[in-house]
């Protein structure tokens, strides 16, 4: 059997545009006054035949569009891109179909568009419930404008997510906690809670280098906030069943599961990375970053910039670090079979004394303590 069935096979679909570009952001995103949609539309259905002719018969268990803002791609936009997957491959009976979606670019006809485009989940950016760290973070919605749109969201589908960040400048553990209580009020089924990351080559990379980023938590009242995130969230029926996701039991993102479970994804659009399996070896992809040097390469027939098989230790290294990620954790066995070679046992050992992992059923998952630093445990896990 192909490891890659462990997980599943999706389709991720890069929409590369936004309204505004927020100054904490380093996904692939641009600003464009005016976008030739028809254009786009072709180049997303000739990228698909492309794939349909290297992964015939796959049965497709999700699709996701996100971004950039998926939510500015026209209904018909969606429309013929779930199409055509439907064409391509059968689609799963549990087929999840999520868009991400900014509450300045909701409106109910849109969305119900969508809807009828066979779109089943939307995934809001909404990430604060007050309008000052709005402003802060470059977002062009106010509180009541997101709780509008996360509204109209509500009454086309079924499942509706969305995203808050926390360890913001100023923000203090128990402002985190009210504005918390406060988003589990409104959620349905899952909310994706981010810690802030200062990333290099955003603008608030450029202003943390020049010391002009003032008052983000210390390390040790992040990491309170992340365990008080767990505690609260739980007390809701709101498990973190990932790092930085919660959901009822049912609602996982079975897309975003697929990536932590090891699966395959065919990636498409500007700087969409994938992992695909062909003749029992899997492959790292990525397409080119530019939106016009993406569309020119699909133009001559490939909108990949790379293809590169991965080792067996590497590939055993993604999963690691993928399925240390979800509280289910990972098979030891299945680690076993990708690499080759078992995990270290005396490092194994010393992490469970530790508290950061536990080992049952040959299942290793790390801690609450562990997740807080996942990091370190996954170089005592890597490193020779």
């Amino acid at each position: 059997m192909d490891d890659w069935r462990n997980g599943g096979f999706g389709l991720y679909v890069h929409w590369p545009y936004c309204q505004a570009k927020c100054p904490y952001c380093d996904f692939n995103s641009h600003v464009s006054a005016k976008i030739d949609q028809k254009l786009w539309v072709r180049a997303y259905l000739a990228e698909l035949d492309r794939l349909s002719e290297q992964l015939p018969g796959r049965l497709l268990n999700t699709v996701f569009f996100g971004g950039g803002t998926p939510s500015l791609m026209q209904p018909e936009t969606v429309a013929a891109i779930i199409g055509r997957a439907r064409e391509i491959w059968p689609f799963a009976n549990d087929m999840e179909i999520s868009l991400e979606a900014n509450p300045g670019s909701v409106d109910a006809g849109r969305f119900a568009g969508y809807r009828d485009a066979g779109v089943n989940r939307v995934s809001m950016g909404i990430q604060a419930l007050n309008d000052e760290d709005l402003r802060r973070l470059g977002r062009i919605h106010s509180v009541s404008e997101a709780k509008a749109a996360f509204d109209i969201a509500r009454s086309c589908f079924d499942r509706v997510s969305f995203d808050l960040i926390y360890a913001r400048q100023g923000q203090t553990l128990d402002a985190w906690k009210t504005e918390l209580h406060q988003a589990l009020s409104m959620a349905i089924d899952h909310l994706s809670l981010y810690q802030l990351t200062i990333e290099d080559g955003t603008a608030f990379g450029d202003r943390y280098a020049r010391g002009k980023l003032r008052g983000l938590p210390e390390d040790d009242t992040a990491a309170d906030m992340y365990l008080a995130t767990q505690e609260i969230c739980a007390g809701f029926g709101m498990n973190g069943y990932e790092i930085s996701n919660h959901a009822r039991p049912g609602s996982e993102s079975r897309h975003n599961l697929i990536y932590w479970r090891y699966g395959d994804y065919a990636g498409i659009g500007p700087g969409a990375h994938g992992r695909l399996t062909l003749g029992g070896t899997r492959y790292a992809t990525e397409t080119h970053l530019a939106p016009g040097a993406w569309l020119e390469a699909v133009n001559k027939g490939n909108g990949e910039s790379l293809r590169e098989s991965l080792s067996p230790v590497d590939a055993a290294a993604e999963y690691l670090m993928m399925g240390m990620r979800l509280s289910e954790g990972l098979d030891m066995g299945r680690y076993t079979q990708l690499s080759g070679q078992k995990l270290p046992e005396r490092r194994l050992e010393d992490l469970v004394q530790l508290g950061m992992v536990t080992i049952s059923d040959q299942r290793l998952r790390a801690t609450d303590q562990g997740r807080a630093v996942l990091n370190a445990v996954l170089r005592e896990l890597l490193t020779d």
